[in-house]
């Protein structure tokens, strides 16, 4: 029986096909090690399911947070932990009109009572005036922002200041968790690709290039795999060594139909040449790291993305990697960590894709500075603690009136 008071958790859940709901699991898990004496319990969309799930979150209505407001006010929680992405609350009615989340903004003012932190998942570094207007409302509701990088933080108050507004004293920046109990030993890799046929592959699948994760059009695997065939065969002049490109992962939204055939059949064509590998699979679990685990490293050609859960799954395995610069959270992270390689047009991609290929000491280098990384900023065990600082900050404001004033970052 847990003694005192729980923590609540607001946000999209399994087995909803979506980057918030698997990143609120992992969150959930580690806040609740981190808070044995506190049930974590969690508020979703009615999709979601699990023991300590309360799924009332119906969008078809515009007062979907009326059930959510009353049900927090039964619960009486420590505080309320909401995991923010604009699509996550937004109501839209018959004739389309979106409500621009003003749903989210009537709940946080109707649990007003209790400590509210709220972790925002897409925060551009030039904010459109709609983002500008409700994270400010937001912010003044709310007890502590959580964002992501530094350069969000900093961002957010030159934002703040272009438009002449107070710069808010209640932003802390905790980053994208990722797991540490997830890293494999080499003896362990042969395994994995026997597990998954990755042996059978040419060359018996030695070297692996993975491109693992959701297929959408914003992740660009048809950028690589255009480039697949000449970097094959360049790094086999080179070392004599034949590369395999695994790209592995499933469509989750019918809208990107249309590119997710594309790339796939992209990838068949290199796979009948025998230099490439199309893997199937929903990216969730176990079989998410043991998969992107049998690569030597992973490519990330994100051409829109502020966060990424596939980039938290490289940090945990310390795979060395190449994304996209300048790309928000994900060039902010790499230079942070100093575990990839950056790229910013596609003959850049083709000579990093190549180096990365051909230097074994590299890879080596650059896989010890995401262990560093990983163990010294980013594991779960690291963020659920400053969540808990997060919580008592909002909770000492909240019931004992002890000012907040997080520093500003500059």
């Amino acid at each position: 029986m847990k003694e005192k008071a729980p923590i609540v958790l607001i946000s999209s859940y399994p087995p909803r096909l979506c980057g918030i709901a698997t990143f609120c699991e992992e969150a959930r898990e580690f806040i609740q090690k981190h808070n044995p004496d506190r049930e974590v319990l969690v508020i979703s969309h009615i999709d979601g399911e699990g023991e300590g799930v309360i799924p009332i979150i119906e969008l078809i209505r515009p007062d979907w947070w009326k059930p959510v407001a009353q049900k927090i006010k039964e619960i009486n929680p420590y505080a309320v932990h909401i995991e923010h992405e604009y699509g996550l609350y937004n109501y839209i009615d018959e004739n389309g009109r979106s409500d621009d989340n003003k749903g989210l903004l009537d709940l946080v003012d109707a649990i007003s009572e209790f400590p509210i932190v709220v972790e925002p998942h897409t925060v551009h570094g030039r904010l459109r005036d709609v983002e500008a207007n409700f994270l400010k409302l937001l912010i003044s509701k709310i007890d502590v922002l959580l964002l992501k990088c530094h350069y969000q933080k900093w961002r957010l108050e030159w934002n703040f200041r272009s438009f002449s507004w107070e710069v808010p004293n209640n932003v802390m920046v905790v980053p994208h968790g990722a797991r540490d109990d997830m890293r494999y030993t080499p003896s362990e890799v042969p395994e994995m690709k026997k597990e998954f046929g990755f042996d059978k592959l040419p060359n018996g699948g030695e070297h692996i290039a993975g491109l693992i994760g959701w297929i959408q059009p914003n992740k660009r695997w048809d950028i690589v795999a255009s480039l697949w065939e000449e970097v094959f065969q360049e790094v086999y002049e080179k070392t004599g060594e034949k590369w395999t490109l695994l790209a592995a992962g499933a469509m989750r939204d019918p809208d990107h139909k249309k590119d997710y055939l594309e790339y796939k059949e992209m990838i068949k064509n290199l796979e009948k040449k025998e230099i490439a590998k199309y893997y199937e699979f929903v990216p969730r679990g176990e079989k998410y790291y043991k998969i992107m685990g049998a690569c030597d490293f992973i490519i990330l050609p994100s051409t829109d993305e502020t966060q990424s859960g596939t980039l938290a799954r490289i940090f945990a395995l310390n795979k060395p990697y190449i994304t996209t610069a300048p790309m928000e959270g994900l060039t902010s992270q790499t230079l942070e960590s100093e575990g990839g390689l950056l790229f910013t047009d596609k003959k850049m991609l083709k000579e990093k894709i190549i180096k990365l290929s051909c230097d074994e000491a590299l890879r080596f280098e650059l896989g010890n500075n995401l262990k560093k990384y990983l163990e010294e900023v980013v594991s779960w065990d690291i963020v659920s603690e400053q969540y808990n600082e997060a919580y008592k900050i909002a909770s000492d404001w909240k019931r004992k009136k002890k000012k907040i004033n997080i520093k500003s970052e500059f």
